[in-house]
């Protein structure tokens, strides 16, 4: 099952993805919803750990849903 993460934002109720995001139409999409005013609270470690897998991320330094999968299913 193929998966795509993106940001949307709300308008006239509703859902609409950021600009490039193409999903067919009928997709089914699963949504949560940011509570804009909710802190949040990390670690120094925690922060770290955050930084790091976002590097990785715009590194290109990835792997799809599907290796996920198969590498929990072990």
């Amino acid at each position: 099952m193929p998966m795509q993460v993106f940001s949307a934002r709300v308008r006239n109720g509703t859902i609409v993805p950021d600009d490039g995001v193409e999903l067919p139409e009928g997709s089914r999409v699963t949504v949560i919803a940011d509570e804009a005013n909710a802190p949040v609270e990390l670690s120094p470690a925690d922060e770290a750990e955050l930084a790091e897998a976002i590097a990785e991320t715009d590194r290109g330094d990835v792997i799809s849903a599907a290796e996920l999968l198969r590498r929990l299913s072990r």
